[in-house]
């Protein structure tokens, strides 16, 4: 796999032109808008046209579409993430003329230097709980700053620069850069381990998340029901320790929830009992927000001006977003790519889908996380999904490994044909459309782009029903 180098330094002088190598990706693109808004030029190239690629374009950002040599011109440092090579020409032609090669971490870390910065990891969770703070400091009239992994319905944006002295950000730990961080607050969703390929065992990966916790100055919030999340905890002793979850010991205390369409539940703190009610549906936010609630009143702000900022929160893209509604099948496109998440995913779907069916098209991430969890997605969609058609793998920042498909999962199933592997997204799309009738649900689900299997089931479901009127 691809391997993250954090040894070049941003340069604190003699930039003013800054071009970002895959600037349309979420976390990328955020990082560029917010150099934008420091005052940079930037430029940027991508693989292929996205929503992001365009929305950046209207800012004023010079994007190439594929990766050439020429694109870099005129540029002081380039920035680039851990799934860029080392033989990519942008990349080779800045070494060979000394500008700068930066990874997107070091570039971050250089933008929140000075600033009172709130990191969110964990395996899971953490874009939904970074939005969930960044509404309600906006909604309590804070002007911060922030980048999150996925564009924030309310603002629609992923990074916005602010004048406040808080800076939010999502704190990538695949590939142990949320450690470089001068963090004053961490919260911590879970240490549900992942990213094995990079950290080798579950001991090292619990390791970081403890050393990132370590590393915060001020206050730590961290899940007491998850079990990484509770191995580590003997190792923190800070004095300002907050936990949070449906454990009889946490600081803040989930109670009485209800899922049934959106999620309502209490939170137990201090001797005093709240009620929230979230727009977003599924036990899986009630947790995320919980998070949110023990961090935000650590730092001093008011109980009840949480709440109501937590109960504004309109949801991330790409998180169980719906995105279109034929013939009375619904489809929902989602953002899960771990098999916790996927599980907490297809609960919240499951209740939507009521006494519909849920037919679920799955794009695997990673080669590495498919071929060491194929199992336990299987399982996964066994038990919560009626039928699952897996599509070929993302590879992100990994090459292909010989023998590892979409197809390991649909083997390690138990419940015969509820998951087939098919590899071209127009089969999956019209196998999809074909099973489904109407008060079924559809879900798109991956941390790949995915997303791009909509539009045709969508289409796929236009000509199944022209079909079946026509004479």
């Amino acid at each position: 796999m691809l391997k993250s180098d954090f040894s070049t330094k941003f340069p604190d002088d003699g930039v003013s032109a800054i071009h970002f190598v895959g600037i349309g990706g979420a976390g990328m693109s955020g990082i560029a808008q917010l150099m934008l808004g420091a005052g940079f030029k930037i430029t940027g190239s991508d693989l292929r046209e996205t929503e992001i690629v365009q929305s950046l374009r209207n800012q004023g950002v010079i994007v190439s579409i594929g990766h050439n040599a020429q694109a870099i011109s005129g540029a002081d440092a380039l920035v680039v993430s851990g799934a860029v090579a080392d033989d990519n020409p942008e990349v080779v032609a800045a070494r060979l003329r000394n500008i700068p090669v930066v990874h997107r971490a070091v570039a971050l870390e250089w933008l929140t230097r000075g600033k009172e910065l709130i990191a969110v990891a964990g395996a899971h969770g953490k874009t939904t709980s970074t939005a969930m703070i960044v509404t309600a400091l906006f909604a309590m009239g804070r002007d911060i700053s922030f980048v999150n992994g996925g564009a924030i319905k309310s603002f629609g944006t992923s990074a916005r620069h602010g004048a406040d002295e808080i800076f939010v950000i999502e704190a990538d730990e695949s590939d142990g850069s949320f450690l470089l961080y001068d963090t004053s607050s961490v919260l911590i969703t879970n240490v549900d381990p992942d990213h094995l390929d990079h950290f080798g065992s579950e001991d090292a990966f619990e390791n970081a998340f403890a050393n990132f916790a370590k590393n915060a100055r001020n206050h730590i919030v961290i899940s007491a029901d998850d079990p990484g999340a509770k191995r580590i905890l003997p190792r923190l002793t800070a004095r300002n320790l907050t936990t949070f979850g449906f454990n009889e010991s946490a600081t803040v205390r989930i109670d009485n929830v209800n899922s049934a369409k959106t999620v309502s539940f209490d939170l137990h703190w201090r001797s005093q009992q709240f009620h929230v009610e979230l727009r977003a549906p599924g036990v899986h936010n009630a947790i995320n927000a919980a998070g949110v609630f023990s961090l935000l009143v650590e730092l001093g702000f008011s109980a009840g001006e949480v709440i109501k900022g937590l109960e504004s929160f309109e949801g991330t893209e790409r998180r169980f977003e719906l995105r279109g509604d034929h013939s009375g099948v619904r489809v929902f496109d989602d953002f899960a790519h771990h098999p916790t998440e996927v599980r907490a995913a297809l609960l919240g779907a499951r209740a939507a889908a009521g006494t519909g069916r849920l037919i679920t098209i799955f794009q695997p991430h990673l080669f590495s996380r498919t071929r060491l969890m194929a199992e336990k997605f299987a399982q996964t969609f066994d038990e919560l999904s009626d039928h699952t058609i897996v599509i070929p793998i993302y590879p992100a920042r990994e090459a292909p490994e010989p023998g590892v498909t979409g197809q390991l999962i649909a083997d390690a199933s138990h419940t015969k044909n509820q998951i087939e592997y098919r590899t071209d997204w127009h089969e999956a799309a019209n196998r999809a459309a074909e099973i489904s009738r109407p008060g079924d649900l559809i879900i798109t689900m991956g941390g790949g782009d995915v997303y791009g299997v909509v539009p045709l089931v969508l289409e796929a479901l236009t000509n199944k029903n022209a079909a079946s009127e026509a004479p």
